[in-house]
């Protein structure tokens, strides 16, 4: 299920620990990094929110209860 936010972005609203892992991406070129999850099966991402601080990493986690969160470039 999917619903629209400020910003006119897309979030999902269920988050699967079975069938998906959170993931921070992160840019080598643009330094950019976004939050979002990985389908276990199939590898594709969703993009959940932009990461600009800590801070966000902390929202991020707490919302969706996730301890830990690894890094991909």
């Amino acid at each position: 299920m999917f619903k629209w936010h400020k910003g006119g972005r897309v979030e999902s609203e269920m988050f699967d620990p079975e069938k998906q892992e959170a993931v921070i991406r992160g840019s080598i070129c643009t330094r950019e990094k976004a939050a979002g999850f990985r389908n276990k099966e199939d590898g594709t991402f969703t993009e959940i929110m932009l990461i600009r601080s800590y801070k966000d990493i902390e929202r991020f986690k707490e919302k969706y209860g996730i301890d830990t969160i690894k890094t991909e470039y």
